[in-house]
């Protein structure tokens, strides 16, 4: 399996990768394939069907939401965060849905169906699409055949499967998953640290040399870099939204206060005044930006992927401390950016990075782990330093539960962030008071992750039924 870094970094919606994101991009495949049937015009109505953790927190990610979305024709990287609740709201309001945004169905919001108590067999975040017909309902009557309503008129039924930072895969493809050969050879293949290490050693490229060389099969120079620093005027541009909104509360029935428009404002007082003298300056920045940023995808807002939602705070805040505090350019973003690439790409090959399947180790503990080597390779780490750095991240978020309040995605999920990025950049400091010699690999602390996410129980993992989410009370709307 090969793994692109500009698959890891996509941009799209909050607030959640898997739940949002993925159910999205699932309902816009399923449309975009009735219409190259050919059989789009065919379509009366359209039923979809959220199973696991996909329908136990639909509500609170908005997973209901991006469903219509996707049906609608809308792309998660493209689409305005404006724009995604009048899309809604106008289907809602008229009963009527554009199917890969030209042929108009038949819709309620009834017909998206949150099962949160049955999950499909492949992954925690299942769901089932199914396209009906009235043509087809008539000619299945006149068999005379004893059919069941719901299944009769079907003109094309398919499962899904959103397996965390936005991937979707069918049913099928999960499977059989295809282990092809890429078209064409990378120079420097690697499915494991050690292999990441060892063709280092061999090229003596950095770890961002090794990735690069890899993504020049699949894409230009040129390409890579703008696609790369696009991702971070998009971090840029989500921190700075998450610290200019006017609105003093998030969404949803926690009614959590936005924070970070009120700390930076403080910040900037305390530094017009000279008042930066306290030792801890830098974190309350650090701080900050992860806030920012988790703010706004609690928000809804416009996020990077980095790998997912629920963590998407992390590698932005890291990277932003590294421009305020140390000597940026273009070149080292591109280094930063390809670095923890590199390191994202174990955790998917060998692990996952789905809250669902794994628990917030999978999410905030990778985010944590591919900041830390990130910030390291910059700081001038050598690769087994970075390794080191990575593996530091991740050994101290093991066994992290990801038990959202009310199934929204802000407590405990944004503090978490601010937490996970001061502790990237410790675990980088600590591996260069180093020389990369450590007792525990990060293949180990990668399969130790993986083994506790299986061993972990289903209440801990992305359906609010367990830890936080049913220890501290919510005054929920009366209905």
């Amino acid at each position: 399996m090969t793994l692109s870094v500009l698959d890891l970094f996509s941009i799209g919606l909050g607030p959640s990768s898997s739940h949002t994101v993925g159910p999205m991009r699932a309902a816009r495949l399923f449309a975009r394939g009735l219409a190259d049937s050919g059989r789009l015009g065919e379509v009366v109505r359209v039923k979809a069907v959220l199973f696991g953790s996909l329908g136990a927190t639909g509500e609170g990610h908005g997973s209901d939401d991006a469903v219509i979305l996707g049906l609608a024709g809308l792309d998660p990287e493209t689409v305005g965060a404006d724009e995604a609740p009048r899309v809604v709201a106008e289907a809602a309001e008229s009963g009527r849905l554009r199917l890969d945004g030209t042929h108009a169905v038949t819709f309620s919001p009834e017909d998206v169906v949150l099962n949160g108590w049955e999950s499909l067999p492949g992954h925690p975040n299942g769901m089932r699409l199914t396209a009906y017909s009235s043509e087809a309902a008539a000619e299945a009557a006149g068999t005379g055949a004893d059919v069941d309503p719901e299944e009769a008129g079907v003109v094309m039924s398919q499962e899904y499967y959103s397996v965390g930072g936005g991937f979707v895969v069918t049913a099928e493809d999960f499977s059989n998953p295809a282990d092809a050969e890429p078209e064409v050879p990378e120079p420097y293949p690697f499915a494991s640290g050690a292999e990441l290490l060892q063709r280092c050693r061999e090229s003596g490229l950095s770890v961002a040399g090794v990735m690069h060389a890899n993504e020049l099969t699949r894409h230009s120079a040129e390409e890579i870099r703008t696609a790369l620093l696009d991702v971070w005027a998009v971090m840029r541009e989500c921190v700075e939204n998450g610290c200019s909104r006017t609105e003093e509360v998030l969404p949803g029935v926690l009614l959590a206060k936005r924070r970070a428009p009120g700390l930076r404002r403080r910040l900037r007082e305390q530094q017009a005044k000279g008042d930066t003298l306290d030792t801890l300056w830098a974190m309350e920045w650090v701080n900050l930006f992860a806030l920012a940023v988790n703010e706004e995808n609690a928000s809804g807002g416009r996020v990077v992927t980095a790998p997912t939602n629920g963590a998407a705070g992390i590698i932005p805040a890291v990277l932003h401390y590294f421009d305020m505090f140390r000597e940026c350019d273009d070149d080292r973003v591109e280094e930063f950016l390809l670095t923890a690439g590199a390191i994202g790409t174990l955790f998917k090959r060998n692990a996952s990075i789905s809250g669902a399947e794994v628990g917030c180790q999978g999410e905030v503990g990778s985010a944590c782990s591919m900041a830390a080597g990130a910030l390291c390779a910059v700081l001038g780490g050598a690769p087994e330093q970075v390794e080191n750095a990575a593996e530091i991240g991740l050994e101290h978020n093991l066994g992290l539960t990801c038990d959202p309040i009310a199934g929204l995605v802000q407590i405990p999920c944004i503090e978490r962030n601010a937490i996970a990025s001061v502790k990237a950049i410790n675990a980088a400091r600590l591996s260069l008071a180093g020389d990369g010699t450590h007792r525990v690999s990060l293949d180990e602390a990668i399969t130790t992750m993986r083994d506790t996410g299986r061993d972990m129980m289903s209440k801990y993992k992305e359906t609010s039924r367990g830890g936080l989410a049913v220890n501290v009370a919510v005054n929920l709307p009366e209905c």
